[in-house]
């Protein structure tokens, strides 16, 4: 389960830094309607530029505080659950959008292990694990 944890949190972190940081202007099969980067991506989703900036803003700094994590655990619960409600939210996103259901798959993939991080360190933080 360590091991697992650990590569779900490597996979989680630097997948959105990925999508944030070296993705940001690029096109995707995953963008939500027919959009080319992020910044059309959220007009597709009626959410405005200053949006833009607050979720990728407090994305990053999620996915980072969850890496650092790794050496001190005590951050994880609370970066996993926030990247889970946003994944949640970007779900929600997509379905309101009306796109495919292979357009929410990296949120849904990003969900299930961030709420497997949750889990895991919850139950390890409890002694449960």
């Amino acid at each position: 389960m360590k091991l697992f944890r650990f590569l779900s949190i490597l996979i989680v972190s630097s997948t959105i830094i990925n999508v944030w940081l070296f993705r940001y202007n690029k096109p995707s099969i995953y963008r939500g309607g027919d959009a080319i980067n992020m910044l059309e991506e959220f007009y597709v989703y009626g959410l405005n530029e200053t949006l833009l900036y607050i979720v990728g803003t407090i994305k990053v700094f999620s996915a980072i505080i969850l890496f650092i994590g790794i050496f001190y655990d005590k951050l994880i619960f609370f970066s996993a659950s926030l990247i889970s409600g946003f994944m949640t939210a970007a779900i929600f996103m997509h379905i309101k959008a009306g796109d495919e259901l292979i357009k929410s798959l990296p949120a849904s993939i990003i969900l299930l292990l961030s709420l497997i991080i949750a889990f895991l360190t919850y139950f390890k933080q409890k002694r449960f694990i």
